[in-house]
C-alpha cells in the first residue's frame, strides 16, 4: 500500500488494509470492514486531544470540551483524511461511487485505531498531534454554522432556502445521510454525514462555496 510506503509501517498491511474497507466491499469480498477499528480510532482521537488541551491549554472544562467536539468532528476526521490522502487507499463497493464526507472520516478514526494497536498509544498519540496541532494553533473551527452563514447570505436578497434529505446509505446503525439544499428551489448543494444534520451542514457549506447571491 503507497500509504504505508509513505508512513514507513510495514508491520502489519493486513491491518491496515482492513482499516480501509468499506462495508460496501466487505459485504462483496466477505471481508471484515472498518467499523471495529473505528470504533477504536475515535477512542484513541478523544483521549489524545484531551490529553493535549489538558496539559498544554490549561483551560477551563468547558472551553476544552468544546475545543475537543472541533477537532475530533467528522469534518475534521474527513479533513486529515484528505491531507493524508486516503482517498486513495479506500476500498469501496460496487455501489459506492466515491468516498464521501463520512467514509474519509471514518477511515481516518479506524486508521488510528490500527496504528494504535500496531504501534501503541505513545507513537499512535504522536502521529495524531502531528496532524492536528496545526489547525489548533490557526484556530481552525471545524464545527463552524454554514446552515445559519447561508440563511443569513439569502435574506439579504429574500430568498428561501430549504433542505431536503434525498438518500440514506447504509444499516440502521451506521446510517449515511445525503442532503439538498434548495434556494428559490434551485438545488444549490449536495451532501452527506452520519446523521441529517451533519448532511445539511455539508449542503449548505457546498452551496456556500458556490457562493450563492
Amino acid at each position: 500500500m503507497e500509504i504505508l510506503d509513505r508512513l514507513n509501517l510495514h508491520t502489519n498491511e493486513d491491518l491496515y488494509r482492513k482499516a480501509f474497507t468499506h462495508t460496501s466491499y466487505s459485504n462483496e469480498h466477505d471481508v471484515e470492514s472498518y467499523e471495529r477499528l473505528e470504533f477504536l480510532g475515535d477512542a484513541v482521537l478523544e483521549l489524545t486531544i484531551s490529553d493535549y488541551l489538558y496539559n498544554e491549554k490549561h483551560l477551563e472544562e468547558g472551553t476544552m470540551t468544546k475545543m475537543r467536539a472541533s477537532y475530533v468532528c467528522e469534518e475534521a476526521c474527513a479533513t486529515y483524511s484528505r491531507e493524508l490522502g486516503f482517498e486513495k487507499e479506500i476500498l469501496l463497493g460496487s455501489g459506492e461511487s466515491e468516498a464521501n464526507t463520512t467514509i474519509l472520516a471514518d477511515v481516518f478514526e479506524s486508521f488510528i485505531g490500527a496504528m494504535y494497536i500496531d504501534q501503541g498509544f505513545s507513537y499512535t498519540s504522536k502521529f495524531v498531534m502531528n496532524i492536528i496541532i496545526k489547525y489548533i494553533e490557526k484556530k481552525v473551527d471545524f464545527l463552524h454554522d454554514y446552515k445559519s452563514e447561508l440563511q443569513e447570505l439569502v435574506q439579504t436578497v429574500r430568498k428561501s432556502v430549504s433542505y431536503e434529505i434525498v438518500d440514506e446509505k447504509g444499516p440502521a446503525h451506521h446510517k449515511t445521510f445525503v442532503c439538498q439544499v434548495l434556494v428559490d428551489n434551485i438545488v444549490m448543494g449536495t451532501g452527506s454525514g452520519s446523521s441529517k444534520k451533519a448532511a445539511e451542514q455539508a449542503a449548505a457549506k457546498i452551496a456556500l462555496e458556490k457562493q450563492v447571491k
